[in-house]
C-alpha cells in the first residue's frame, strides 16, 4: 500500500528551545497555535546542527499523528537581542558586516567552556570562536567538522570569528 504525501505549508515563528544533545527542540508559531516539532535532521539538512532559543525561523510543516513537526528550515535569524542578553547589540558595526564569508570547518566547540576553534578552507591557523558570536549568529553550538562560514577579524591573539553562518550561506552570491 503507497503512502499519500502529506500537505506540507510555511510557517513562521520562534524557537521555543533546542537541545542540541537530545537532537530536538520546539518552535512557538508567530501566529499562535500549538508548539511545532523541530527534529536535528532538519537542522542538519539546512546546514546546521543547531539553533539557539528565541531565533527567528521559517520552515515547511506538516501534521503528523504526534502534531505537526517540521520537515524543511527554510531561514533562521537571529534573536532580536542578539541571542546574548542585554549588550549584544543587534547588528555588527559595518565594517564588520563588510567582511567576507569564509567557508570553514570546526575544529572543535566546548559549549561549557564557551568557546572553540575553526579551519578556513585552504588555511593552516585556528579561528577563534566566542560562544557569544555563535549566539548573536543563531546558533547554540558547534560540532566537530561541521560546515560553516564565518566573519573574520584580526585580533590581539590571533584571527578570531565575529559572525558565524551556515555553510551554505558562504555559498550563495551575496546581494549589495
Amino acid at each position: 500500500m503507497m503512502e499519500t504525501e502529506q500537505e506540507r505549508w510555511r510557517l513562521r515563528g520562534s524557537v521555543k528551545w533546542f537541545n542540541a544533545d537530545k537532537g530536538y527542540g520546539f518552535i512557538l508559531p508567530e501566529d499562535g497555535g500549538p508548539d511545532v516539532f523541530l527534529h536535528v535532521n532538519a537542522l542538519r539538512s539546512f546546514g546546521q546542527g543547531s539553533v539557539c532559543d528565541n531565533a527567528g525561523i521559517e520552515v515547511l510543516v506538516q501534521e503528523t499523528q504526534r502534531g505537526l513537526q517540521v520537515v524543511e528550515v527554510l531561514t533562521i535569524t537571529p534573536p532580536a537581542d542578539g541571542g546574548a542578553g542585554e549588550g549584544a547589540g543587534d547588528t555588527l558595526p559595518e565594517g564588520l558586516q563588510a567582511l567576507p564569508l569564509e567557508p570553514a570547518k570546526v575544529k572543535w566547540f566546548d559549549k561549557m567552556k564557551g568557546f572553540g576553534f575553526g579551519n578556513v578552507f585552504g588555511r593552516g591557523e585556528d579561528v577563534f570562536i566566542h560562544i557569544e558570536v555563535l549566539r548573536r549568529s543563531g546558533f547554540a553550538d558547534l560540532q566537530p567538522g561541521e560546515a560553516i562560514a564565518m566573519r573574520i577579524v584580526d585580533g590581539e591573539r590571533g584571527r578570531q570569528a565575529v559572525v558565524v553562518t551556515s555553510w551554505e550561506t558562504a555559498l550563495e552570491p551575496e546581494q549589495g
